[in-house]
């Protein structure tokens, strides 16, 4: 016997049925959301922090966040997802699931708040890391991704994306370099093979060539400096410059 399940206008159905369509709210923020997309070792987490000061330098209050994590709940959630748990490994579908829980509450908590009290939000990842890693990486049906996506936000879209783009080479270059500095060992996600790392790269190129007005791409293979400079440009540009009456 078929099962549904109603929630606030979305239909799902448990089995093999397409997810319904999703009808999110608009939101009313008066603060700017950057968020932060790219594979790993690009340098996302190094860029958000020195944008985070060029932006303190005009005298905008910044919040600095990450997902998975940025709540109480989402950091556990964030655990869960790195490293195994009671030597058990999360399924794919619970991966997904355990993003996804992160997200809501991040947004609801944290990102939502934020925003409407005038913060501008730097998230190192959002929603567009789902549809790379779990879509392009894991396979799963980028429309069913979409739309639970789009539940998880509640309607909530950045101003602005920069990819933050290094080849599948420099990435696990870089890994390697921060283990060895560090004394520490990969997470999971880190530890997929090379395919994996070559499709989550694709789909994140492959995103930003579909929504070209949020996204901007930043070839983080030059110097750190070259790449400061260029972001902080990107957002100036995009952000702070009044638009031409």
């Amino acid at each position: 016997m078929r099962k549904d399940l109603h929630i606030t206008g979305v239909k799902f159905g448990c089995g093999s049925a397409a997810l319904g369509k999703i009808e999110t709210k608009k939101i009313m923020a008066t603060g700017k959301f950057i968020t932060f997309e790219g594979p790993e070792g690009s340098g996302k987490s190094t860029h958000i922090k020195k944008l985070a000061y060029f932006l303190k330098t005009k005298g905008i209050d910044i919040v600095t966040t990450r997902e998975p994590g940025g709540t109480a709940l989402g950091e556990k959630i964030r655990s869960m997802i790195q490293h195994s748990v009671a030597e058990e490994v999360p399924v794919d579908r619970a991966e997904l699931l355990l993003f996804l829980a992160s997200r809501a509450q991040h947004v609801d908590e944290l990102i939502r708040p934020a925003l409407d009290a005038g913060s501008w939000v730097l998230c190192d990842r959002f929603y567009d890391s789902t549809m790379a890693y779990q879509g392009y990486g894991r396979g799963f049906d980028l429309d069913e991704l979409k739309a639970l996506n789009d539940f998880a936000v509640d309607g909530m879209k950045p101003d602005l994306t920069l990819l933050i783009d290094v080849s599948p080479e420099t990435s696990r270059a870089r890994l390697k370099r921060r283990h060895s500095r560090t004394s520490s060992s990969p997470d999971r996600i880190e530890s997929e093979v090379d395919d994996f790392h070559r499709r989550l790269r694709d789909g994140f190129l492959r995103l930003a060539g579909s929504e070209l007005e949020r996204f901007h791409v930043v070839d983080a293979e030059r110097e750190q400096r070259v790449v400061e400079i260029e972001i902080h440009e990107v957002v100036k540009q995009r952000l702070l410059t009044p638009p031409t009456p």
